[in-house]
Formats: structure tokens, C-alpha cells, sequence
């Protein structure tokens, strides 16, 4: 009896990975890509030192074709950034009358207009909240907890204003 060869290993292994990859293409899976913006320069109209302008500036230079004009002149859009305000809100106690959770928020206002100062976009709002329980005796830990939640609360209200500032529809000239 002839003894037939084993498969191709390489062959094996594509077949494999293809095997793998068919469930994420069935769903719709793709990487998130380049946004296009309304806009090739934006001015940011905020302190230029703080952290939300800096992760700001490397969020739209690295993910939209747009860049980001350090002269208002030279700029094609003007995003100014309104409010941004963090709080923490206590919201249970526990018979003891310590603070057993609270809610961390964030509230984000912007608007985008012309360096002319005609608007493009209204006022607009992101909020983010997150519940964080607290322990008396891991103090240290829930401070690092709370950090991490802010850090992550910043990162999504800069991905949904890339989102918002993708979705404006300039008006013709």
C-alpha cells in the first residue's frame, strides 16, 4: 500500500489563519484607518501646555489626514474648546457613613468655527462617567484606580470628538 505524504505545513498553517480570520470578516471587523476631516488645518483655541491639547494634537497628526496650524491665521478651523470639567460624586455610603462609591465624571464642551469666526459646528457636549468603588484600606490602590479611569475617560472623549469633528458637514462656499 503507497503511503501518501503529509500535508503541506505552510499550507496547513494559511489554511489555518484563513479559518481563523473568516468570523472577524463575517462581522465587520476592520481597523479603525485614517478619518478624513471637514478640514486639512485646525487651529486648537486652549492652553497649549495642557495635557488634553497635547493628546489632542497627537490624536489628529496620527489619525486624520488633518494637521494641527499653531496660527490661527493659517488654519482652516478653529476648535475651541469651551469646558472641560472633571468632578468626583459620592454616591453611596455604608453604615458607617464612609464613602463606599463614587462617580467620576467628565464634561467636555467645544465648538468649531472659522479663524473669521463664522460657525461651522454649534456648541457641543461629550460627558463620560464611571462608578468607582472605594475601600478604606486600599486606599493607595483606588487612587491608582481612579487615575487609570480618568486617563481612559480623556482618551474617549478624544476619540468621540475625532468622531463628531469627522462627521461635520462644511457648508459650501
Amino acid at each position: 500500500m503507497p503511503v501518501s505524504a503529509p500535508a503541506n505545513p505552510s499550507r496547513r498553517s494559511l489554511l489555518l489563519v484563513a479559518a481563523a480570520a473568516l468570523p472577524l470578516a463575517a462581522c465587520g471587523f476592520h481597523l479603525r484607518g485614517v478619518r478624513d476631516l471637514p478640514f486639512q488645518t485646525l487651529y486648537i483655541n486652549s492652553n497649549r501646555y495642557s495635557e488634553l491639547t497635547a493628546q489632542l494634537r497627537r490624536a489628529i497628526e496620527a489619525q486624520t489626514t488633518s494637521k494641527v496650524a499653531d496660527d490661527i491665521k493659517a488654519a482652516d478651523a478653529v476648535l475651541d474648546i469651551t469646558e472641560n470639567r472633571t468632578e468626583k460624586v459620592i454616591l453611596s455610603l455604608n453604615s458607617a457613613g464612609r464613602v463606599r462609591e463614587y462617580q467620576l465624571r467628565q464634561r467636555f464642551s467645544f465648538r468649531v468655527r472659522t479663524p473669521t469666526n463664522d460657525e461651522i459646528a454649534p456648541v457641543a457636549t461629550i460627558e463620560m462617567r464611571r462608578d468607582l468603588t472605594f475601600n478604606d484600606s486600599d486606599t493607595l490602590a483606588k487612587q491608582e484606580e481612579e487615575q487609570l479611569l480618568l486617563a481612559e475617560m480623556q482618551s474617549d472623549v478624544i476619540q468621540q470628538l475625532l468622531r463628531r469633528l469627522q462627521a461635520i458637514k462644511r457648508k459650501p462656499a
